[in-house]
């Protein structure tokens, strides 16, 4: 057990040598001694660690049979349990455990930059030391992010820190049961580390060139890129600690954040085996059709409920005609049986633009940055409407069609802003479930009895959404299984701080 664990919470050698082998100088294979990890090159370890990282957060366990599902954008035609919060703990040890894989490769660039033996070799070619660990500390927060929004305290670990809840990645001396952290105490430090990476960066100074996946080394779209995920982060916490949240994003905003969708943090993948996109390698490689789009969005597209009349043009986008050329979105959340009923050719798959094997997974995108200083700035006209144009021009919705949606959206308040950043969101379903639980935006979701199709045979109960578990949309996940063996005494101490490990338990920023 000690020896898994250490896999998971230091830098094990496998989790940077045993890596998907790749077929380009981006995502290129790893061929290196097990004994001497020093001369993995740090854009070895950065390639991997994004296309890991993103290949996780956008991937089944996580995502597709999790938070794609929450936020009620997919539906399943099959196997439903998971869209009716029958969550299997396998998915919970999956994301778990590939989410510390990435955080391991990122600090090992650190490591390799900080190390008196290896801190000069590391530069050649490269950029500088500060910039490469720079680098790391901002996707290392975005990891973190995403992994506590999850699960809530988690193991954690921080740049060059000593406090004891922060030494989750520690290697010398290794800690393989690592503390628990509290949410609180992450959101607090990832916002001071955030505010410290941007700052490190020299922007003159090129970094990891062509083998950094998301900005081709450019260090000042890193800085932007730091500054609006601080603001995210800042958003998110500002309920509970409004005086921290207000320095952050006034100095976020100062800073300079993304400003148009050419700056836009994302990571195209290829076309190529082994490198195609997650939703494609489950669609057309696995030959999985149990993912359609749900009802629920396709009829919000169609302006037929919600708070936008007008049908949208994304809606072309984010779907597939089914085998009549009509859009028709899969019921959400159906007892099984009844579900199986609809095939794939009578309901509406994802669009092909989004199901494409080189389609570019985002982490964090000018329309969401937009809608963020909406609701910081008392629901903004001017920026809701930036960050409709945004969203409908990153889709590549036709300008005739995107003007004349534009001048059909209702004015700004709290439902429409939260509303089109849901709607903006498609595809990055980790970030909307985290809304979806901080604002109860959308109004427009199924809830718990409502009748998802009216159409369905048999008794009343086939017609509805009637979850397996809990009552509403699940507010955490599950700690993976093995934590409770390997790991017991940390995580039993995560329960009492946090609550029981339900799916109803809130994570702190959600309290």
């Amino acid at each position: 057990m000690k020896q898994h664990l250490s896999k998971i919470y230091t830098l094990a050698l496998s989790a940077v040598l045993l890596l998907s082998a790749c077929s380009d100088d981006k995502f290129e294979d790893i061929n290196k001694d097990p004994n001497r990890p020093s001369d993995v090159p740090t854009t070895t370890i950065l390639s991997q660690a994004q296309k890991q990282l993103l290949d996780n957060l956008r991937g089944s366990a996580g995502n597709f049979r999790g938070s794609m599902l929450f936020a009620q954008y997919f539906s399943q035609n099959q196997y439903t349990n998971e869209s009716r919060y029958d969550l299997p703990r396998a998915n919970s040890d999956l994301y778990w455990d590939n989410t510390y894989k990435a955080l391991n490769n990122l600090e090992e660039i650190i490591r390799l930059n900080t190390d008196p033996l290896t801190k000069v070799k590391v530069t050649a070619n490269v950029g500088p030391n500060e910039n490469q660990i720079a680098i790391a500390r901002i996707l290392k927060s975005y990891a973190f992010i995403s992994l506590t929004d999850a699960f809530g305290d988690v193991p954690y670990s921080s740049y060059g820190s000593d406090d004891p809840d922060f030494q989750a990645l520690k290697q010398s001396p290794a800690i393989v049961k690592p503390k628990y952290a509290p949410q609180e105490k992450i959101y607090t430090d990832i916002l001071k580390e955030l505010k410290e990476a941007a700052a490190q960066l020299d922007v003159n100074a090129n970094t990891f060139g062509n083998y950094d996946g998301i900005y081709k080394g450019r260090p000042d779209l890193w800085k932007r890129f730091a500054n609006s995920l601080r603001l995210r982060a800042a958003i998110r916490v500002r309920a509970k600690l409004p005086q921290l949240a207000e320095t952050h994003i006034q100095e976020a905003i100062a800073g300079g954040l993304i400003q148009n969708n050419a700056q836009n943090a994302t990571l195209k993948y290829e076309t190529k085996a082994p490198n195609e996109a997650p939703l494609y390698r489950i669609t057309v490689t696995e030959n999985r059709r149990d993912f359609s789009v749900s009802h629920l969005l396709i009829d919000v597209l169609k302006g037929e409920t919600g708070p936008f009349l007008a049908p949208d043009p994304r809606l072309k986008v984010y779907a597939r005609v089914n085998k009549n050329n009509e859009y028709i979105g899969q019921p959400y959340g159906l007892n099984a049986s009844v579900a199986s009923i609809l095939k794939a050719e009578d309901i509406s798959l994802p669009g092909t633009l989004v199901n494409a094997a080189d389609y570019a997974e985002v982490l964090l995108e000018y329309a969401e940055v937009n809608f963020l200083l909406s609701e910081y700035r008392s629901w903004s006209q001017a920026d809701y409407v930036k960050g409709v144009q945004a969203s409908l021009e990153k889709w590549g919705v036709d300008p005739v069609a995107a003007a004349a949606y534009v001048t059909l959206l209702p004015p700004a308040s709290q439902e429409t802003v939260l509303s089109q950043k849901y709607l903006a969101l498609y595809m990055q379903g980790n970030e909307a479930w985290a809304e979806i639980r901080r604002t109860g935006y959308p109004r427009f979701l199924v809830k718990p009895g409502d009748v998802v199709w009216p159409d369905a045979p048999g008794a009343a109960e086939n017609k509805k959404f009637i979850p397996l578990f809990g009552t509403a949309i699940p507010a955490r996940v599950y700690y993976p299984q093995k934590e409770q063996t390997v790991n017991r005494e940390n995580y039993q101490a995560a329960l009492t701080a946090q609550g029981n490990d339900r799916l109803d338990t809130k994570v702190w920023w959600n309290r």
